[in-house]
């Protein structure tokens, strides 16, 4: 079944070019998910809880990409399979910040803060799943604040991270939320309208996005666990 809903997806691929460019950026991002995880994985102690914050981190990177590519992929015309991979791929984002703050609130805080901040960002996913799955016609303001304040409460705990965690791991951490933060207020606004068959300012939304997780994988690798 799953086979063939794939094969339908690829059989009927989008026609809009800036759709397709969408997906190919959103397949880098996936296929660096994967090679990404493995790599991390690869790469830190055999620790169960270690692993598992890692591991979560990097599914929830690859669940994203995987399925804005297939939502990109897929023609306007099959508006009912738009329509559910849009909800996913909505929902998704929500399940990557939350699984971004796993391992930095397990691994680095650790202790009540992190398992406080931990409960406080997989409770607000359940909300967002909520929300896209029942008021997926929202403006994109609204999905765009979620997704910054979501991304942004580790404010909250700014103080016992920073003593925690290395400053170049800070900075890393800070570079990520604010290209993700721009990516946000880009989709947010829908601006700047470039003029390019290819190219607009969704797929620049999609850059932005790509530039934040490959911050925040660097602050995984080198200064986390």
């Amino acid at each position: 079944m799953v086979f063939k809903t794939t094969w339908e997806v690829f059989m009927n691929i989008n026609s809009d070019k800036k759709e397709l460019t969408s997906a190919f950026t959103h397949l880098g991002g996936a296929v660096f998910g994967v090679v990404g995880t493995a790599v991390l994985l690869n790469s830190k102690n055999s620790n169960g809880i270690t692993l598992a914050a890692f591991l979560i981190f990097g599914i929830s990177m690859v669940l994203m990409y995987s399925t804005s590519t297939i939502y990109h992929f897929i023609d306007r015309s099959r508006q009912k399979a738009k329509l559910v991979m849009r909800k996913l791929d909505h929902i998704m984002i929500f399940v990557f910040v939350a699984g971004s703050y796993t391992p930095i609130c397990l691994l680095t805080l650790s202790g009540s803060a992190g398992y406080k901040l931990l409960t406080l960002v997989w409770s607000i996913t359940l909300i967002g799943v909520f929300i896209k799955l029942f008021w997926i016609t929202a403006p994109n303001w609204v999905s765009s604040l979620l997704y910054i304040l979501m991304g942004w409460v580790a404010v909250l705990v700014l103080s016992p991270l920073a003593n925690k965690m290395e400053p170049w791991g800070m900075y890393w951490l800070f570079f990520g939320g604010i290209l993700y933060t721009i990516g946000g207020v880009i989709y947010a606004i829908k601006r700047p309208n470039i003029n390019n068959t290819y190219f607009g300012f969704h797929e620049l939304f999609h850059i932005f996005v790509l530039a934040g997780s490959l911050c925040h994988y660097v602050m995984m690798y080198f200064y986390i666990g």
